[in-house]
């Protein structure tokens, strides 16, 4: 069979969609030597595309997402490509592709929290035009949780049959740290780090709450007399990034806030291994996968009890709060921060649930979805 995998959002380091695609490539192309996958890309991705086996081959599509060339072109080549199962790894898809289709659906955010980015009457027409149009195409729909897929059902009326939840891995390369000095030396250098520091890591948007965060650690230096940093990685967006540091201002906090940009992927693995406390504060997520990559590093997590939050890392591994209460999350993170006897529980339990999520079982999982999907296998 011929299986497209659209792989517009392809990137090997830790980003979302694009480490999903690039570790789906990976893997199916170990567990499957029987079919031909034809893998469409953007520039620059295509360029620096290597093709994992001989049954995959890269076609360039330069198509962006809600572009005009997503409806023509990517359309035109999907059609030339005459295949047998298209794989939409993000809801964007041309509107009138009408092969057969698979389509992921990582979370509802744009549905929940549009935020500054898609408030537009325009953008949201065109979000919910695809949406809805992939998703009434599609043969099948994979989630990367049971909140997604009570979301989609609730929310967009999907059948239950029609959604498979299928969790995402964690990488390989995520393994506590062994002691090197030398290089936590060069990341404090480098970063402006000093001693222990709470984590941050994802992007800035408004459903990830880093206002009710930096909040938080105005309470805990206020009433816990905190004094470690709080160390938030990312590419400082341009529409969200005025309003926190504004608040970093506002609320006294510019020695104690560490912004580092976006960082290499080695230089991130290095900010997770020697953090005290992994922090994710988010409103919604549809899976939540940093939190997880931290807790294979051996790092204790405080997390929002919100979406799906609990149910990836599980009820009893990391300390919950409320993201909408802010005395709370600051008295939760303060927990882990100063008990030691927690942060070593909380590290063992972390450790034991992260063991449970594998890339190959996500894409072995996956294929059994195409071959469903194909009429091989009985779903």
């Amino acid at each position: 069979m011929r299986i497209g995998i659209d792989a517009r959002m392809y990137s090997s380091g830790f980003t979302g969609i694009g480490r999903y695609t690039a570790e789906l490539i990976r893997n199916l192309a170990q567990i499957d030597k029987e079919n031909e996958y034809i893998v469409f890309l953007n520039s620059p991705e295509f360029e620096e595309f290597e093709a994992p086996a001989e049954n995959f081959h890269a076609l360039k599509v330069n198509a962006k997402h809600y572009s005009r060339a997503e409806q023509t072109d990517f359309r035109k080549a999907l059609n030339a490509a005459e295949l047998d199962l298209m794989h939409f790894t993000h809801f964007n898809a041309p509107i009138l592709y009408s092969g057969k289709s698979v389509v992921t659906i990582h979370d509802l955010t744009l549905s929940k929290y549009p935020g500054q980015k898609m408030n537009s009457w325009l953008h949201r027409l065109a979000y919910n035009l695809v949406l809805k149009r992939s998703i009434s195409h599609a043969t099948r729909i994979i989630t990367p949780s049971r909140h997604t897929k009570h979301d989609l059902m609730k929310l967009l009326g999907v059948k239950n049959e029609k959604i498979e939840v299928i969790y995402n891995g964690v990488g390989k390369e995520f393994l506590p740290a062994t002691p090197n000095d030398i290089t936590k030396r060069q990341i404090a250098i480098r970063y402006g780090v000093e001693g222990g520091y709470l984590l941050y890591t994802g992007v800035w948007r408004n459903h990830k709450n880093l206002l009710g965060l930096l909040a938080a650690l105005h309470e805990m230096r206020v009433k816990k007399n905190f004094t470690g940093q709080l160390v938030i990685t990312g590419k400082e967006d341009s529409i969200y990034a005025p309003e926190i540091f504004a608040t970093v201002k506002d609320l006294g906090l510019e020695k104690s806030v560490v912004f580092t940009g976006l960082v290499s992927d080695k230089d991130l693995l290095f900010l997770y291994q020697n953090a005290r406390v992994f922090v994710f504060p988010s409103f919604y997520e549809g899976f939540g996968l940093p939190p997880l990559e931290a807790m294979s590093c051996g790092i204790p997590v405080a997390a929002s009890d919100s979406s799906s939050i609990p149910e990836i890392l599980g009820s009893e591994n990391a300390n919950f709060f409320n993201p909408d209460d802010v005395i709370e999350m600051a008295e939760k993170i303060w927990e882990v921060w100063d008990d030691e006897a927690l942060r070593a529980k909380l590290k063992e339990k972390g450790l034991q649930r992260v063991a449970e999520f594998s890339w190959k079982k996500m894409s072995e999982e996956t294929l059994t979805v195409y071959q469903e999907a194909l009429g091989l296998v009985k779903g």
